[in-house]
């Protein structure tokens, strides 16, 4: 049973038009979704998590369907936004234990492995890390990615090894620093 699977899943609301997309993503797998434009990439992303709900078509999350159980949604997968966190001096601490008792995750546990993940993202700004690091603390399945920076590629794929991963890009380059991907995996909408 695929991890995510998207039946011509197609978003539509005014002018704002994401879609149709179709694939499979097994457990462990890693796919890869060129669109044109950041827009499309980003509502694409919060498809494939059940942020937002298709108007047609299907998009089903494990055994779930966003549109009726978007809590179990929730616990699946993750989405990493494109844009950076704003950050202040104590942010990390506090957003940290934030998720934490989102997720209901101990505390502790959520900052020692907080502190683990930015000691393997050293190389990624903070503003970009946070919100990589945010979505991990519930231990999500599958990991969405908006966009993500072509240049923190090799740390951001070392610390998700074990997840199964979904990508959105505006550009076969952006794509292609996260590769490599099945040939099957690597979409272009």
């Amino acid at each position: 049973m695929p991890l995510l699977r998207m039946r011509d899943a197609t978003f539509v609301r005014g002018d704002c038009r994401a879609g149709p997309i179709t694939l499979d993503l097994q457990r462990g797998d890693r796919a890869a979704l060129v669109l044109n434009s950041s827009r499309e990439a980003a509502i694409a992303a919060r498809l494939a998590c059940g942020i937002v709900k298709a108007s047609s078509g299907t998009v089903l999350i494990g055994d779930y369907d966003p549109r009726v159980q978007s809590v179990h949604c929730k616990r699946i997968a993750a989405l990493v936004p494109h844009e950076p966190a704003a950050l202040h001096a104590g942010d990390f601490s506090r957003y940290v234990k934030y998720r934490a008792a989102l997720w209901n995750v101990d505390e502790a546990n959520a900052l020692r492995a907080a502190a683990v993940a930015r000691q393997r993202l050293r190389s990624m700004h903070a503003a970009f890390a946070l919100p990589l690091i945010g979505a991990l603390i519930g231990n999500p399945q599958l990991v969405v990615l908006d966009r993500p920076q072509a240049a923190y590629a090799a740390d951001m794929l070392a610390l998700l090894e074990a997840k199964t991963i979904f990508f959105t890009h505006t550009s076969d380059v952006e794509a292609a620093a996260f590769g490599p991907f099945a040939p099957r995996a690597r979409l272009r909408a």
